[in-house]
């Protein structure tokens, strides 16, 4: 049997994916270091903070499962371009935003084009890629450029914001998008996977309320606690659509996604391991870039640098992967990967218990996070795009790249608010009352804005004290992260077959 001819553009095609891929990436982390010249600006409230933060990511997620079936019947192609329209027309949105509701709306503009784009990318790499060693090559380059920009934006966006304002995080996509689509209109191929019948409103209905009302649920939970009725009506809300959802597509004979995909064992656990490791990452990434900025008192581009660690690890690593995939059982690689993030996760909190913690050993946490990140995700995309029929490869992408984008918004919704609880927790009496006292309760960057305006002695006393209630609330929260990819680990070692390799299978 002869292989099927390579497509001489394959190379230039991935080369043009990864840029858009690398937009959408940053996009989802480089708000972190703008965020507080954001608020100082725009005033936003708590709320409208939180969902300037977690929207982009929660509107991306809703959408990924209706996107990657859009794409079958309307050509990956011409998907992908419409998304980069959308995501250049809601930068310019908020580069112009005066209200802190224009930057939400713009934000959640921003995961409609995101979601419009990201299964695209998969889907057409599965397609341009047609020899299964080259093909984990062009997952692992995606995974590394994926996980790499999530690193990289608080770099990138440090840089721009010091020096022109937290406006240049959405202009910088303009120019970007543009130049994507005018390559990706001349060079990209089309592709689509032809579907009969009708187009299934009802599913995309019942997929998006039941995504958006799951993450919503959670992160209402996490803010309010298990007795926030809000949160649990949410999570209701969800269980309901979900299940009806799930069911309906069961019966269809072309349904809107292809939900026994999770019947096949090595699909599952590698969905499973992305998604427990982002929760981690994206719950790191978050807290630690508020620790530089507010607990350290670095400015947002000092913040990024001192990141760097991780996204060097995490882009190395899995460049490395597919070597390690075609020489070890898979199921060492992801496991491996799983348990290099939890050490990474567990060592600011064994370096603080002999003394204070300070960026060295910070710096090797994120260093170990971030080859651990390489590993694991690189060899756990492979594995699940390898374990999906090629007829069902929009609907294996937009699981993978929910894991990715809905499990980084857990991280920050979930274990953001345990962190805050933790220093809330840690607090000490304060010098000050009233609505000032609330405030430093609130967030350790609302103490970081008192403690400013206080001054003098009195405020570097009172931001010393939320600095420490931040840091003593921060560690553990990374060794409660610790236990997921731990978990995923377990799971890959136990469930995932010995002999599965997914370098040499092709569908």
């Amino acid at each position: 049997m002869t292989s099927p001819p390579l497509d001489p553009r394959r190379w230039v095609v991935l080369a043009i994916l990864s840029g858009s891929l690398l937009l959408i990436a940053m996009d989802t982390t480089i708000l972190n270091v703008a965020f507080p010249s954001l608020v100082s600006d725009l005033q936003p409230s708590s709320v409208q903070q939180l969902w300037i933060i977690d929207v982009y990511a929660l509107a991306l997620s809703g959408l990924l499962v209706t996107a990657g079936a859009l794409g079958d019947r309307w050509g990956r192609k011409r998907l992908l371009l419409a998304g980069f329209t959308i995501f250049a027309s809601a930068s310019l949105m908020a580069v112009f935003a005066t209200e802190a509701w224009q930057v939400i709306a713009a934000r959640a503009l921003l995961g409609v084009g995101g979601a419009a784009i990201m299964p695209s990318t998969l889907s057409i790499l599965r397609d341009v890629f047609t020899d299964a060693r080259e093909r984990a090559l062009a997952y692992a380059v995606w995974a590394a450029v994926f996980g790499g920009g999530m690193a990289l934006g608080p770099v990138v966006g440090g840089l721009l914001v010091e020096r022109n304002g937290w406006q240049s995080a959405f202009l910088i996509n303009v120019p970007v998008a543009l130049v994507i689509i005018a390559l990706g209109a001349w060079i990209l191929p089309e592709s689509r996977q032809p579907r009969e019948g009708r187009w299934d409103w009802w599913g995309v209905g019942q997929s998006v309320v039941g995504m958006l009302a799951l993450a919503g649920g959670i992160k209402q939970l996490g803010k309010g606690g298990p007795a926030d009725p809000v949160a649990w009506m949410l999570l209701v809300v969800a269980a309901v659509a979900l299940t009806v959802f799930v069911r309906r597509q069961l019966r269809l004979p072309q349904p809107l996604f292809h939900v026994r995909l999770f019947t096949n064992r090595s699909f599952s656990i590698a969905a499973a391991s992305i998604f427990l490791g982002m929760i981690a990452l994206g719950s790191a990434l978050f807290l630690v870039t508020q620790w530089f900025q507010y607990a350290q008192g670095y400015s947002p581009l000092e913040a990024g640098v001192r990141l760097l660690p991780a996204p060097l690890g995490l882009v190395v690593t899995s460049l490395v992967t597919p070597v390690l995939m075609h020489r070890l059982p898979i199921r060492h690689v992801i496991g491996g990967g799983l348990l290099l993030m939890t050490a990474g996760l567990a060592l600011p909190w064994l370096f603080q218990q002999s003394g204070p913690l300070g960026y060295p050993g910070v710096a090797v946490a994120l260093g170990v996070l971030g080859c651990g990140v390489g590993v694991a995700t690189t060899a756990a995309s492979v594995t699940l795009m390898a374990s999906a029929p090629k007829e069902h490869v929009s609907g294996a992408a937009a699981v993978e790249e929910t894991c990715y984008e809905l499990g980084a918004a857990m991280g920050v919704a979930i274990l953001g608010s345990v962190a805050g609880a933790l220093y809330r927790g840690h607090l000490p009496e304060l010098a000050v009352d009233g609505a000032a006292a609330a405030s430093v309760r609130d967030s350790v960057g609302e103490a970081a804005h008192v403690a400013s305006a206080v001054g003098g002695p009195a405020g570097a006393e009172l931001l010393a004290k939320a600095s420490s209630a931040f840091t003593f609330g921060m560690t553990p929260t990374f060794m409660l992260a610790a236990v997921l990819p731990l978990a995923a680990a377990v799971l890959a070692w136990s469930k995932i077959p010995r002999d599965l390799r997914p370098t040499e299978t092709s569908h």
